[in-house]
């Protein structure tokens, strides 16, 4: 099978990072900075950043409809931080969730926790919360797969995976090989989708 294609959102915040970690699990990154980047793409990463700049330039790129055509066919989305907020419901609306902004604080509480997380094996992973939000209110659909203070900070509903922190600042890829594997099987009902 070919390299997965993943898109990451190269409009602020440090989508050179992300591209390395998918880089090292196997995957082609791309950066998208226009609708036309997002052509031939298996998934999407929207990192963080400043979400209210984040949605101003999706708006002037004019990426809007290209990420809602992205998200109706099915293929992956990841949102860290603020693209967990981007994802919200009450943003591009991608996840039946409300984040709250800036909820652990603002730049002066950033800190670093050890979380467990559902998926990544027993080994708790390493999250860095830099002006985090949390996840206020979550629809049935949505599977939390990680909390911090009783707040959750990694959701999952279909296929959007989003989480309040930065999985691409730590050397430890396993956040990034969650959304692999689900971008591996979302192109794999594809493939077989269209061979019917």
């Amino acid at each position: 099978m070919a390299d997965l294609r993943i898109g990451v959102l190269a409009l602020q915040g440090d989508f050179g990072a992300h591209a390395t970690t998918l880089r090292q699990l196997g995957a082609e990154p791309r950066e998208v900075r226009t609708p036309g980047d997002m052509d031939g793409l298996d998934a999407l990463v929207i990192p963080g950043g400043e979400s209210t700049t984040i949605g101003k330039l999706i708006a002037s790129a004019g990426l809007e409809p290209a990420l809602r055509s992205h998200h109706e066919a099915g293929r992956p989305i990841l949102g860290t931080c603020a693209g967990l907020i981007v994802c919200d419901a009450e943003h591009l609306g991608f996840i039946d969730a409300t984040a709250k902004r800036n909820a652990f604080g603002r730049q002066l509480q950033s800190f670093e926790a050890d979380l467990e997380v559902e998926g990544v094996g027993d080994e708790p992973l390493r999250a860095v919360f830099i002006r985090a939000p949390w996840v206020e209110r979550y629809g049935p659909g949505v599977e939390v797969l990680s909390s911090y203070e009783a707040y959750p900070v990694a959701i999952r509903e279909g296929n959007v995976l989003a989480c309040a922190f930065h999985p691409e600042l730590t050397d430890d890829p396993r956040f990034h090989a969650i959304f692999m594997a689900m971008t591996t099987a979302a192109r794999e009902r594809a493939g077989e989708e269209a061979r019917r």
